[in-house]
């Protein structure tokens, strides 16, 4: 049997009362931290919790060498991720491997920042249009299609969630700050004015926490605050039925006159 069980948002108490059980009956544990990270929490904490063992594996080892399932067609093995399972296709190719195989599977949910991020930024969840993933750009790497898709979903009049880049091997998470830049860089690149400086944007950080950070301003006072330790993510709200502008205002700090009309 392999177990895929999501651990949640921040820290090692967000695993449900069945992930942790099931964690419990199982011969071995393994843990991916590549597609997200428990900013609040770590690997001792988690087997201090769980009473188990738990070997953390590279990414090549889960998507290649595809180690949880070899040891899964002998012995029950759990597969530890952040955030809710299958939201990454890592995992959804996994169970169809294991299918494959004849290995039987069970997936345990747990919290993630898709359904996080909405509530926190009081924005109505079926407003939402495509996700976005802002990447980490290099010297010769600066794709458009983020900005691109962001403008697609305002021309749709939905709202976008914007997910930024996390290179866990060499603990680099990408912040709000950077991810805002990455836009103002894009909007010149394309020479649109379709996102810019005045525009409205909400940075959310550390979901899940006891104190979680939301802001909204504009994106030119936004884009030099400090807004504290990872994980970040944005939303680029688009037009606002009244009782989102209110919350903006009244939780997440955004100006009134932003909101007018």
């Amino acid at each position: 049997m392999l177990y895929i069980i999501g651990l949640g948002l921040y820290d090692e108490r967000d695993i449900s009362l069945k992930g942790l059980e099931a964690v419990k009956g199982c011969h071995e544990v393994y843990a991916e931290f590549y597609t997200a990270m428990l900013q609040g929490s770590s690997l001792s904490a988690i087997e201090r919790l769980t009473g188990k063992d738990v070997r953390v594996l590279r990414r090549e080892e889960v998507e290649e060498d595809r180690v949880p399932l070899q040891r899964a067609e002998e012995v029950d093995v759990a597969l530890l991720v952040p955030g809710d399972p299958l939201i990454a296709t890592t995992h959804t190719e996994i169970l169809v491997d294991a299918r494959r195989r004849g290995i039987e599977t069970r997936v345990i949910h747990s919290s993630s920042i898709i359904s996080a991020a909405p509530g926190l930024a009081g924005l109505q969840a079926y407003k939402f249009g495509r996700i976005i993933t802002i990447p980490f750009t290099e010297d010769n790497y600066f794709p458009l299609s983020p900005y691109l898709n962001i403008r697609a979903n305002l021309e749709n009049s939905s709202h976008s969630l914007v997910l930024l880049d996390i290179q866990a091997h060499r603990e680099r998470y990408m912040t709000a700050n950077e991810g805002l830049s990455y836009l103002m860089k894009a909007s010149g690149e394309l020479d649109d004015d379709t996102i810019g400086g005045d525009t409205l944007a909400v940075v959310i950080a550390r979901a899940g926490s006891e104190e979680p950070l939301v802001r909204a301003d504009r994106i030119m006072d936004l884009i030099d605050e400090d807004l504290g330790d990872p994980l970040h993510c944005l939303v680029i709200p688009a037009g606002l039925h009244f009782v989102e502008a209110e919350y903006l205002v009244e939780v997440a700090g955004a100006p009134r006159i932003l909101l007018r009309g």
